[in-house]
């Protein structure tokens, strides 16, 4: 049972009543993340808006959807990790052997590798990457935009995993558990 109350559509109001209309509008469903972030409509407009915004940046769905993969995993959030495992699979086309290798910062194509060594690069070191990570990801191929890009993402994958490990938000997706 998740330690933060969930925030029913039916029972909100103002703000927070029209930004969780949005999420059902846009997904259909209203995740059980996004009741609890409604428990502070700022918190849950910051994280819609910086999706939101990402989601229209230069990484496609499912490079996004590996970068969020691993930090679950990284960090031990078993609801990010079945959420992402979930839209990876069912809705940005990955398929299940490449959604797993994420999880470990493996991928198929070069690109993408490139994208998950850096990226668990900075999550490992908390945004600290030494000159040779950025010089790697660079070498193969990403822009100084993707680079930004992927940090942005690391960043806020940490912020969707703190807030599901400290809610201990229930998991309304398929389950799938981290790796110890």
């Amino acid at each position: 049972m998740s330690r933060l109350p969930l925030i029913q559509p039916e029972a909100a109001t103002g703000t927070t009543a029209e930004l969780l209309a949005a999420v059902n509008k846009a997904l259909g469903v209203t995740p059980n993340m996004t009741k609890v972030l409604a428990n502070s409509p700022a918190a849950l407009k910051a994280y819609l808006d910086f999706s939101a915004a990402l989601n229209g940046g230069s990484l496609p769905a499912a490079l996004r959807e590996r970068i969020a993969i691993l930090v679950a995993q990284e960090n031990g959030c078993d609801y990010c990790l079945s959420a992402h495992t979930y839209i990876a699979t069912k809705l940005a086309g990955l398929d299940e052997a490449e959604a797993t290798r994420a999880r470990t910062g493996q991928a198929g194509d070069a690109k993408a590798q490139a994208v998950l060594s850096f990226a668990a690069a900075t999550l490992r070191s908390r945004g600290g990457v030494d000159d040779a990570e950025l010089k790697a990801a660079q070498e193969a191929g990403l822009s100084d935009g993707e680079i930004t890009e992927v940090i942005a993402h690391v960043a806020l994958n940490v912020f969707t995993n703190y807030i599901n490990k400290a809610a201990d938000t229930d998991i309304d997706w398929p389950v799938v558990h981290h790796h110890h």
